[in-house]
């Protein structure tokens, strides 16, 4: 696997690793609302956008790196 790269420079805002123990965070919270929810008739059910918001996460959400950039080489890297 000496050779294999990234296809698309799409890469995290921040320095973050993952956004594992966010998204632990978010689902514990949704399955918890699924669950008071469904003694309920006319419930609509959360989604994740509704219960966290992506800003407040570890890596504030992605962006795309472009070819003229600096940090191109570097963003296809895995």
């Amino acid at each position: 696997m000496g050779k294999s790269r990234r296809r698309t420079p799409i890469v995290g805002v921040t320095t973050a690793r993952s956004e594992k123990d966010d998204k632990r965070i978010v689902n514990r919270a949704i399955r918890r609302k699924s669950r008071v929810l469904v003694y309920k008739e006319d419930a609509i059910f959360p989604i994740p956008n509704e219960v966290l918001d992506k800003w407040s996460m570890a890596k504030d959400g992605k962006v795309f790196i472009g070819k003229n950039s600096i940090y191109y080489k570097k963003a296809l890297r895995k």
